[in-house]
């Protein structure tokens, strides 16, 4: 990936520009994540590409080349609690905001990916499907997977009924079977199963 979108932004002035994405929207336990990463320049060649379309072990990868390369960056998130309460896209933008607040190096602009604003605080840009388009939000996208994957074995482990390393927390066949046979555990989002009866 390159820095098009970047150095197009950074030729209007702005001099600090932070990508965000989040992972988690669509499951149905666990919480949303969302990570913020400023880059620095000189990272074409790593192999940053959208999360979705990497490999679990390049992601992996990736995971901690970011973090060690990176001029700042903060994964947050927003629990199975804040989503029912707020709903998913409320709870996405309070993780966002989390994230960028955590940066420790203030950005003047953050690339969200998608097209609505989460008022983050700084100026924003959406950028539709932006984990493909900016380098930057591609990292993001990374960490935000990531870590939302490791805390969902977490899970796993402390719920291994429902096999959470197996789907991650989404909506597939094997979890909707798993939550007939146990319940709604303390970390499904109740929001998201009012409609179980008809699966």
């Amino acid at each position: 990936m390159t820095y098009d979108y970047e150095n197009e932004y950074k030729a209007k002035g702005y001099k600090i520009i932070c990508g965000v994405d989040e992972a988690g929207r669509g499951p149905l336990a666990g919480p949303v994540f969302a990570a913020a990463v400023i880059l620095p320049e000189g990272l074409e060649d790593i192999g940053l590409n959208d999360s979705k379309k990497l490999s679990e072990k390049k992601r992996d990868e990736l995971f901690d080349v970011i973090k060690e390369k990176a001029l700042a960056w903060c994964v947050a998130s927003a629990d199975e609690n804040e989503i029912d309460d707020l709903n998913i896209l409320n709870a996405t933008f309070l993780a966002m905001k989390r994230a960028v607040d955590g940066l420790n190096l203030r950005p003047d602009l953050a690339f969200i990916d998608g097209n609505r604003k989460p008022n983050t605080g700084v100026e924003e840009i959406t950028i539709v499907k932006g984990d493909s388009k900016s380098i930057s939000v591609a990292a993001a996208s990374i960490l935000a997977k990531v870590s939302r994957d490791r805390y969902m074995l977490e899970l796993d482990r402390l719920y291994p009924e429902y096999e959470f390393k197996k789907h991650k927390g989404y909506p597939t066949k094997l979890h909707y079977e798993k939550i007939k046979e146990h319940g709604i555990s303390p970390v499904h989002r109740i929001s998201f199963l009012k409609t179980l009866d008809k699966h």
